[in-house]
């Protein structure tokens, strides 16, 4: 099989490398953050774990405490319950015994055991959460903070999965563990401590055979881990796929591809089925391993408990502390049971973890200045000067851009696809980082401007919509959240976009979805551009921003446009060139560089590639 799908290519290219030959292998290296999720060693995990808990080290001390003294509480139990054999021993024996403060002794003794089972519980579940919180927000503000480099190579899907699905399968690794470790830790430790107290010879038996259930966990728990390692890396790939596949459905059935997409999802699903199937088994072989291992310790504790009785050799020892034995014996090898038992969620918690800190490590943006630059008369003047810019540094894609948009000016980015027209945009906004030269926006280099001060100056409408769950007037003021009614519907109006919306069941308070709902492609598109006019800002940056719109639409909001646009600097990107014949200039890019600049007129007269880009559009429209 092929690589597994990773996100950020076309259906066909996932597809292809669905079906493709080679090794189908999860854990290949990230190319992004250079890393792979299986780099870090269960260890490390635990060490950057610790990390996380570090900030709720009371509820751990808590947690901590209230275990040891639940365990030491239920390790005298067989104490009190031995006594009280010996004593039902004596009185049947004709002998005297006070037997009933016993009773009460082992019944206040399991009462107080019960509560600080309790605060243990309560500590750990509060300390879990708390913990899985922290990281579940860390994460979200990470996706904030990285490059729009690694957001398109990551599939939605598969940070969607690392967020949500992996900090729960986290959540829930960590509160088996810990409370498997606390408790299997003081077990241990005090049953031994009890054994020796009533036996030396009898706690060695048990001592010296603890090993086995060790290594016995251990062989099956390292076998377990890759298995664990792919699976979870499986089950991002799916989500990723998935997610792609459902959004882009319609244009899937446009193009009848339905079997193939089918195809493709169940060789993913099979290899998670397959990946799955292995981890479950490695980590199910852990409790039948260590219960074997102790049932014959236990065995053996029997066997020379009666024989102590019997013949003294090589303790003495009463019934009743045989009985003793053999509770401590069996509450000694609880915690290899249970240990063994959450195996699959521990594994798959240090999967995810992996994964977790994988994005969590991403190399962020580079960090705002210092001592930033403000912008105190936000003109709307941009200049470019000697940009050079490539997504691979073996393929230069813009070579020595230079250009000046005064304050007010319309500027036209046109070419054709591929030249890197809305690379230009992304570059402006500091979605990248340019290889060489300088950026200016009202006379100050990007560079010493805080993003958020630099975004702040622009309005930015794409060819691809985006509407969040909520009302349409909510969408509308996500620009401007302190705009009144009146100024949304104001730039409703400005957009073309109110008389639509009061023909709506409920007008400005309609629902929509993050697909739109009912509304069309050009109607999601008004709501957008109004959008922007409610923000009113110095610079509009438009990439094909009328592209989904109907023709007699587009000369509405063209007109809105013309309007707005008026005392501000504007940067259109488009492909059909009727939409930028007013621009004050038109700059054409290919191959890397500005080929051609000049108003409308001035190009069509020099008869150079935008004539001819042009005439050719003209024909099509003719024909």
């Amino acid at each position: 099989m092929a690589d597994m799908y990773t996100g950020g290519g076309s259906a066909a290219a996932i597809s292809a490398s669905v079906r493709g030959n080679g090794s189908n292998d999860p854990e290949r290296k990230d190319t992004t953050t250079g890393a792979s999720a299986a780099q870090l060693s269960a260890l490390q995990v635990t060490r950057r774990l610790a990390g996380w808990i570090a900030p709720h080290a009371l509820l751990l001390l808590l947690s901590l405490v209230s275990s040891v003294v639940t365990i030491l509480l239920q390790l005298w139990v067989p104490v009190i319950v031995g006594a009280a054999i010996d004593q039902l021993v004596h009185l049947v024996q004709g002998g005297e015994a006070a037997l009933v403060p016993t009773l009460v002794k082992l019944a206040l003794v399991v009462l107080l055991a019960s509560v600080t089972q309790w605060i243990t519980s309560w500590a750990t579940n509060r300390l879990t959460y708390s913990t899985t919180r922290a990281l579940r927000i860390a994460a979200h503000e990470k996706i904030a903070r990285l490059p729009l480099s690694y957001i398109d190579s990551h599939s939605q899907g598969d940070l969607l999965s690392r967020v949500v699905n992996d900090v729960d399968q986290l959540g829930d690794g960590l509160l088996q563990g810990l409370t498997q470790l606390l408790t299997g830790v003081v077990t241990i430790v005090g049953t031994l401590a009890f054994m020796f107290s009533l036996s030396v010879p009898m706690g060695l038996v048990v001592a010296l055979a603890t090993p086995l259930s060790i290594l016995a966990a251990a062989l099956v728990t390292r076998f377990a881990s890759r298995s664990f390692a792919r699976q979870q890396a499986f089950q991002g790939a799916l989500g990723g796929y998935a997610e792609e596949m459902i959004t882009n459905q319609e244009l899937i059935a446009a193009f009848a591809h339905q079997e193939v997409v089918e195809k493709d999802f169940r060789k993913i699903n099979s290899g998670l089925y397959t990946a799955g199937q292995r981890a479950q088994f490695a980590s199910s072989l852990a409790n039948p391993s260590t219960r074997l291992v102790n049932n014959l310790i236990y065995t053996l504790v029997a066997a020379l408990g009666c024989i102590c009785v019997i013949t003294g050799i090589p303790s003495v020892l009463t019934i009743g502390q045989v009985q003793s034995f053999l509770s401590y014996a069996n509450q000694y090898m609880r915690p290899f049971y249970a240990i063994s038992a959450v195996t699959t969620q521990v594994q798959t918690a240090y999967a995810s973890a992996r994964r977790v800190f994988e994005l969590l490590d991403a190399e962020e943006n580079a960090a705002d200045p210092a001592h930033p630059k403000h912008i105190d008369d936000p003109s709307g003047d941009i200049v470019f000067e000697d940009v050079s810019f490539s997504y691979d540094k073996k393929h230069p894609l813009l070579q020595h851009i230079s250009f000046h948009a005064a304050a007010g000016e319309r500027i036209a980015l046109v070419g054709p696809t591929g030249c890197g027209k809305t690379t230009l945009i992304n570059l402006l906004l500091r979605f990248y980082t340019i290889d060489s030269g300088a950026i200016f926006v009202n006379g100050c280099n990007t560079q010493d401007l805080t993003r958020s001060e630099l975004r702040a100056q622009f309005g930015m409408v794409l060819q691809d919509t985006w509407l969040f769950e909520g009302t349409i007037r909510e969408n509308v003021r996500y620009s401007r959240p302190d705009a009144t009614d009146t100024e949304v519907e104001e730039a409703c109006r400005r957009a073309q976009a109110h008389e639509f919306i009061v023909q709506l069941p409920q007008g400005y308070d309609t629902k929509v979805g993050e697909d739109g709902g009912a509304l069309s492609q050009g109607q999601q598109q008004l709501l957008c551009i109004a959008r922007v006019m409610l923000a009113d800002p110095p610079i509009l940056l438009l990439d094909e921003a009328t592209s989904s719109i109907d023709t007699r639409t587009e000369q509405l909001v063209q007109a809105a446009f013309d309007s707005m646009m008026e005392g501000r600097t504007s940067l259109v990107v488009a492909h059909r060139l009727s939409t930028v014949r007013n621009a004050d200039c038109i700059l054409v890019l290919k191959d890397g560089g500005i080929i051609e600049r000049g108003s409308h007129d001035e190009l069509i007269a020099r008869g150079g590639f935008y004539a001819n880009l042009y005439e050719s559009q003209f024909e099509r429209i003719q024909d």
